[in-house]
């Protein structure tokens, strides 16, 4: 059992970013790493200055070397299953029931996405069923383009796609709840709309080839952009009382601080901006907030 002066819960990229910010301003530093990555699925990442087309596990395996240089940050991995306070500190507990203490903690744990009840979905997610046209929009331009969505998302996301194809048709398995204004803008760019139900989305792979309705009726398509409903990953913030905002995110301040003194995250977990590069950005902006507030705690 040990001590440290920050314990990081998660270990990719806003984990890794702020345990070498915190390894540099020689803090003792511990990451736990559950091992499973929101982005384990997309076969490439891109938009990320230095490292644009790398796949996930070649970023990461840089990033750990390059962590490691560090003597202070040790990385362990494990399961996070219980969280508390105890006096002036921070007790951790693994699934393996081994503890460890810290004075501060960090909760880089990402998010999981809950995806549609839709069959073949599971397997094109993150390779040609996407969320990003920043992260993947370049590699599948141009191509014929689906996003499955409905309402303001559809119109909104439909008028951002149409930037990078001119084929695109928005399904929205369903009655359409798009406004009439909407509809009319959609099909004045020749943006179409099917609102079939969806059966089968057939695929090779996970390289999408074809839509299956309900009704028997198939449509080739080769990439399908949607934003499904996500859940946290870690649910042990709320143990500690950390607030969540009203649309399901860790409540931080400008400094990535949360709502309950010495706990901060970064990451997916608290932002709408889903890329590696904004995810590094906020590790790094995390571990020198939480540095400095660690000064100034000294010198009171």
């Amino acid at each position: 059992m040990r001590k440290f002066d920050v314990i990081i819960i998660g270990g990719r990229y806003s984990g890794l970013a702020a345990a070498m910010g915190l390894g540099r301003a020689l803090r003792s530093v511990l990451v736990i790493d559950s091992g499973k990555p929101a982005n384990r699925y997309t076969l490439h990442s891109h938009n990320f200055l230095t490292n644009d087309g790398r796949t996930p596990a070649e970023i990461i395996a840089i990033a750990k070397a390059q962590v490691d240089h560090y003597d202070s940050v040790k990385r362990i991995e494990g399961d996070a299953v219980n969280v508390e306070r105890i006096d002036d500190r921070f007790q951790v507990t693994l699934a393996d029931q081994t503890k460890h203490f810290a004075s501060k903690l960090v909760f880089a744990t990402g998010i999981i996405d809950v995806l549609p009840d839709i069959a073949g979905i599971t397997e094109c997610w993150g390779k040609s069923v996407l969320h990003c046209p920043y992260c993947h929009g370049y590699e599948v331009r141009n191509t014929k383009t689906g996003i499955l969505g409905n309402g303001d998302y559809a119109f909104e996301f439909g008028s951002l796609i149409s930037n990078w194809t001119s084929d695109l048709t928005i399904y929205t398995n369903g009655q359409s709840t798009l406004t009439h204004e909407q509809t009319s803008k959609l099909l004045a760019h020749n943006i179409k709309i099917v609102t079939d139900k969806i059966k089968l989305l057939k695929n090779d792979g996970g390289h999408l080839e074809n839509i299956l309705f309900a009704n028997g009726v198939r449509t080739d398509v080769n990439v399908l952009y949607t934003r499904p409903p996500f859940k946290q990953h870690c649910d042990l913030l709320q143990l500690l009382g950390c607030e969540m905002t009203a649309d399901g995110y860790i409540k931080v301040d400008g400094a990535q601080r949360t709502t309950v003194t010495g706990v901060y995250a970064c990451g997916d977990n608290v932002s709408k901006l889903r890329t590696v590069a904004n995810a590094v950005s906020m590790g790094t902006a995390t571990a020198m907030s939480l540095n400095k507030d660690m000064i100034i705690e000294s010198f009171r």
